[in-house]
This record gives structure tokens, C-alpha cells and sequence, in this order.
């Protein structure tokens, strides 16, 4: 519990703070920001990937706003019952029915209850988290049918080329294949910045949260799958690397960082949900500047770094992703509604050595799902190819992250 006097010196001291705040980049889901009365609208993200400044951004855009980061460190301590003081507090300072905004509100234990009471009573709430899987759980009990869910991502290569001010090319696309979009890094390019974002997210969103005692192990592991994107792993083979005892624990370990956002894993295509399963899967980094700065293998292949900055691609878009192997193999297929939508292809250059191969995999994935057009992504080329009824664009990824 907290005095009421202390709650309202830090409400003022941030919103001070907040308002000097650079608005930065308009960061291009800002479109999509609906605040409706009655609901919550939850906002998940890695932690540094501009969750306070989109809050700014929104925040200016409404007459009248309450905010609260519930993540400084003058409110250790707080309590569920102190929700009810900064209500008060928070219309004395700034008047009736003003927009709720709360930063990091998964630090604060039962925080969906204050939270379903401001909907019952049809306020607009706007929440943000680190920790997807701990958001989602309890917004599926205390909030079922009362919130909307938007992702915020590092900056995407257009809003990459906005805050730098360059303009779209190969060059400039080359630049964010390694640098990655994490705001504070492109702003000092100090690779201490990743580091430190590493150890946060281990410590902090998983080792701490969830009372991990061997964090160095634990440390190894989120190493090896953000330095391993695009590559086949299995549970059993990383609890034999790492002489885990149990596969469950592995299983765990990888559930938590995907719910941090530290990678994404996708499954392997079958119509069967427990095929599914127990296939090996694919790992995936939420970003290469960050995978660059923590793994010294990651950078030697460019590659998997294409394959990386397509697949956070298609993420921002789309839940349903998987690869796709039977003969041939093809790096990513779609589905929407129930349906196989997309079929891509991912190398960094298409030439004599690897046409036949990237070809061969592409093509049988639109056999098999009924396509007529597939994607073949590479760095910088551009082509076309009619195989057996099938058109096969060639195009450069960062033509097609602008497009898409």
C-alpha cells in the first residue's frame, strides 16, 4: 500500500515526464489504435520496442488522458487497493472522463480486476505488457469478451527509413538487415544496448517471473535460438545440447521466451493439430540487430538473416505461419480463415547452384495447396517464371516489406 500523497507526486512526475517525451516516429499501427468505451485495448511487445512513446503518440491525440507506469521503481509496493486512490487522484488532477492508460500493468498482481471494473462502468482503458502469455491469461478469465489486442514490434523498414531519412534501396535495406529496428540501439548504435535487452528479458520477464534458479543455462539457450533462425530444433535434441533433465522444462523454457517476444517458433504444415506438434519446428528472433549484437555466428549468414526480416514480415501480418517440407521444402506458407493463402520463398540470391532447389520447393507448395502464385524473396532481384502453370515472382524483400 501506498500514501495517497506519494501516489499523486508520482502521477504528476511522470506525466511531466511523458510530456517532454520526443513523439518520435509515428509508428504506422497508430492507424489502427481504436479506443472504444466498455473495453480494454491491450498492447504486448518485447520490452524497448517503443511501447511508451506509441502511448505518447496516442495520448496526444486524445482531449484528455490519465497515465500510469506502473514499472517505476516509487511504486514498489503498490496494491490492488491503491487502483481505487489513483482513480481519485488522477480526476481531481485532470477531471471527468479521461482516457486510462496504463504502462506495464502486468507488474501489479490481480491488476485485471481494477481493470474489468473500469470497463463495467464503459471508461476507455488502454493497457500495455511485456509478457503476452501472462496478459492473455488473465484478460481469457476477469476480461473474456472486454478487451482488443494490438502487437507493437521493433521499427519496421519503413519506419526505419522514416527515422533515419534515407530513402528505400538495397543500401539502406542492407543497413536495417543488420541494425535491426530497437529505437534506442539505431539511435546510439552501442551494442551494449542488445546486451542488456537480453538480459532483462532472461532475468527479468522469465528467470525472476517464473523462479528460474540456472539462469546461465537458461541465458545459453535463448543464445542458441536467436542465433539459430530458420533452423530445425527439436525439444528433445536442446534438452540433450544443454543436459536438461526434462523435456517439459525445455518446452517451458521456450513457451516463456516466446511470450516475452524474445523469438517465435512456427510448426511444420499438417492437417493434423498433433502431427503438428511433434514435427520438428523453426525458430525465429524478433530481431536482427539484436541477434547480430548477441551471437557471433548469427551475422556469418546473411541468408537466414533475409529469412528472418521476411518472417517478422509476414508476423506483423499474420498469426498462422508454417513451413512446409514433404519431397521439397518451402520456408514459410500462410493461412487465413482455414486456408493456405501464401506460399514463400526466402534466398538471399537465386542463382545456378540453388535455382532448381528454391524452385522445386516453392513449386511444390502451390501444387499441393492449389496456388497459382508463389514468392520468391531475395535481396536484390527481380524476376519471373512460368513453371508448370505457376507464376513465380522474384522480387527484393525490402520492395516487398513497403508493399506489404
Amino acid at each position: 500500500m501506498i500514501t495517497r500523497e506519494i501516489l499523486k507526486e508520482v502521477i504528476i512526475a511522470q506525466r511531466e515526464s511523458l510530456d517532454r517525451l520526443d513523439l518520435g516516429i509515428l509508428r504506422e499501427i497508430l492507424k489502427n489504435v481504436k479506443i472504444r468505451d466498455s473495453f480494454a485495448l491491450l498492447i504486448t511487445g518485447i520490452r524497448r520496442c517503443g511501447k511508451s512513446t506509441f502511448l505518447h503518440q496516442i495520448l496526444k491525440k486524445q482531449a484528455k488522458g490519465y497515465y500510469l507506469n506502473l514499472e517505476d521503481p516509487r511504486l514498489e509496493g503498490f496494491e490492488l487497493s491503491d487502483f481505487n486512490k489513483i482513480e481519485q487522484i488522477m480526476r481531481e488532477l485532470y477531471g471527468e472522463r479521461g482516457i486510462y492508460f496504463f504502462d506495464e500493468i502486468q507488474n501489479i498482481d490481480k491488476w485485471e480486476k481494477f481493470i474489468r471494473y473500469l470497463t463495467d462502468k464503459k471508461e476507455k482503458v488502454l493497457i500495455t505488457g511485456s509478457n503476452a502469455s501472462l496478459l492473455s491469461r488473465e484478460l481469457g478469465t476477469k476480461l473474456t469478451g472486454r478487451h482488443l489486442h494490438l502487437e507493437l514490434f521493433p521499427f519496421s523498414y519503413r519506419e526505419f527509413l522514416d527515422m533515419k531519412k534515407k530513402s528505400p534501396s538495397a543500401e539502406s535495406f542492407g543497413e536495417y538487415l543488420n541494425n535491426g529496428g530497437f529505437p534506442e540501439y539505431l539511435k546510439k548504435e552501442d551494442p551494449a544496448i542488445n546486451h542488456e535487452l537480453l538480459s532483462d528479458v532472461v532475468m527479468k520477464d522469465v528467470a525472476i517471473r517464473f523462479g528460474i534458479k540456472n539462469t546461465d543455462m537458461l541465458n545459453k539457450i535463448a543464445i542458441y535460438l536467436i542465433s539459430n533462425v530458420g533452423k530445425e530444433f527439436s525439444y528433445n535434441s536442446i534438452k540433450k545440447m544443454f543436459k536438461i533433465k526434462s523435456v517439459q522444462s525445455v518446452i517451458d523454457y521456450i513457451f516463456y521466451f516466446e511470450n516475452s517476444y524474445l523469438v517465435f517458433t512456427i510448426p511444420k504444415f499438417s492437417y493434423s493439430y498433433k502431427q503438428q506438434q511433434i514435427s520438428p519446428k523453426k525458430v525465429y528472433s524478433i530481431d536482427n540487430g539484436f541477434s547480430y549484437a548477441n551471437s557471433a555466428s548469427f551475422s556469418k549468414d546473411k541468408g537466414k538473416m533475409l529469412e528472418n526480416a521476411v518472417f517478422l514480415g509476414l508476423r506483423r501480418r499474420f498469426k498462422d505461419i508454417f513451413y512446409f517440407q514433404e519431397k521439397n521444402e518451402c520456408d514459410f506458407i500462410v493461412k487465413e480463415k482455414d486456408k493456405i493463402t501464401r506460399a514463400i520463398q526466402v534466398c538471399f540470391d537465386l542463382n545456378e547452384e540453388n535455382k532448381e532447389r528454391e524452385i522445386e520447393g516453392l513449386v511444390s507448395a502451390l501444387k499441393k495447396f492449389g496456388l497459382n502464385n508463389g514468392l520468391i524473396l531475395t535481396f536484390n532481384q527481380e524476376d519471373e517464371f512460368l513453371i508448370e502453370g505457376k507464376k513465380l515472382i522474384v522480387w527484393p524483400v525490402w520492395r516487398w516489406l513497403l508493399e506489404n
